[in-house]
């Protein structure tokens, strides 16, 4: 029985879109808490009351606090399918985040050089031409700056262009507007007694080409929680 309720968006034989929770890994990990795929291959069990182990491939990443909208392949051709259009930068992911400081352009292009510590599970920018350094590019437009009793605060729109690991999270803390809530990366909360599910960072939107009808598909999700309260009272 699922204890946890996931927001199914679409599903038919090929793919599955649907929102990951906050706090909730994209796949097993070491602490074997329930995870997106194994969610899935459940929900598929039982909704459908299979005999055998449903096939859920994932073919893109959230990190664990972040949620937000994803696509899982339900068959080996699909995933090989959208695997091509990750690869090949045809899949769109847009993000929403709340920053802690402010960045000095209205919108831009970021563009950094990551290497990742795999022993601590960390990225970091580094200068281009370091020894396994990966290029990583985003765009952002700032939607608007509040101002908190707990500092400056800025509602940015993203959208990534490649998909490193923590690549958000560490571009944005780099130019000293790390994501809300963000432990690992943003200075303004690694020392904090509190233990954050979630940041303030979410996949609204992710646009893809379907594995087999070749129907260009977009899926948007509005973000929610804690992370993201402070919106209400942003003016548009």
């Amino acid at each position: 029985m699922l204890t946890q309720k996931v927001k199914i968006l679409y599903e038919d034989s090929d793919i599955i879109v649907c929102v990951k929770p906050q706090g909730m890994p994209s796949q097993s990990d070491k602490t074997r808490d329930m995870d997106m795929v194994n969610y899935l291959k459940n929900y598929l069990y039982e909704k459908e009351e299979m005999t055998e182990e449903p096939y859920v491939a994932i073919v893109h990443r959230l990190d664990r606090p972040v949620g937000g909208v994803m696509v899982f392949a339900r068959n080996q051709k699909a995933a090989a399918n959208l695997s091509d259009q990750v690869q090949d930068g045809l899949m769109e992911k847009d993000y929403q985040a709340i920053l802690t400081g402010e960045l000095k352009e209205e919108e831009g292009v970021m563009i950094d050089y990551l290497v990742k510590d795999g022993k601590t599970n960390i990225s970091k920018v580094v200068p281009k031409g370091t020894k396994g350094a990966k290029k990583a590019e985003l765009r952002y437009e700032v939607l608007d700056v509040l101002e908190t009793e707990e500092g400056l605060l800025t509602y940015v729109l993203i959208e990534l262009v490649t998909g490193r690991h923590h690549q958000i999270r560490v571009q944005m803390a780099s130019r000293g507007a790390g994501i809300w809530g963000d432990t690992k990366y943003n200075k303004k909360f690694q020392k904090t007694k509190r233990v954050y599910r979630q940041i303030g960072l979410f996949s609204s939107r992710i646009a893809f080409t379907h594995p087999t009808t070749k129907e260009r598909m977009v899926f948007k999700e509005e973000p929610f929680g804690e992370a993201f309260e402070c919106i209400d009272a942003l003016d548009f």
